[in-house]
């Protein structure tokens, strides 16, 4: 199950993550994946490996660019009014928008599921991770760490 949030993140940013944008991609990304059901069942804290820390990370970078094309396609579809909540398992929230504007929408959903899976997780492990870096400070700040490391590095395979 998936969830997708719009959430306006800055247009342009430095090479490297600061840290405002890691928290509005680590908010966007706990938006966009949480995957609380509707009897809101809680997450147990769980270990993550520097191996996942890792994909999460290229997984959120990899997703960013599409989301913001997305939020500003959308955008433009929508014109001046507010962008509502897109919930990419909610129909009644993609429904709501205009016939392109679900389209974009549910592309977004398709290509960022694949984005996670292309990065070695599975959209549940995703999820909670994501769950786990808004309660552990630990966790946020090696992704944090990771997404730096991971724009200085040279774009060589």
């Amino acid at each position: 199950m998936l969830k997708l949030f719009f959430a306006a993140l800055p247009h342009r940013y430095a090479s490297t993550v600061s840290q405002s944008l890691l928290l509005g991609l680590i908010t966007t990304t706990s938006v966009i994946y949480s995957t609380l059901s509707l009897n809101s069942k809680a997450y147990a804290q769980t270990a993550v490996n520097n191996t996942e820390i890792n994909s999460y990370a290229q997984a959120v970078l990899a997703m960013e660019p599409a989301r913001q094309h997305a939020f500003e396609e959308i955008k433009k579809l929508i014109g001046s009014g507010e962008i509502p909540q897109i919930v990419c398992n909610d129909g009644n929230s993609i429904n709501g928008l205009p016939r392109k504007a679900q389209d974009i929408a549910v592309n977004y959903c398709t290509r960022s599921q694949k984005i996670v899976e292309d990065n070695g997780l599975s959209i549940d492990r995703f999820n909670k991770i994501t769950m786990e870096a808004q309660n552990n400070n630990n966790l946020k700040r090696q992704i944090y760490n990771t997404l730096l490391r991971l724009q200085k590095a040279p774009d060589f395979p």
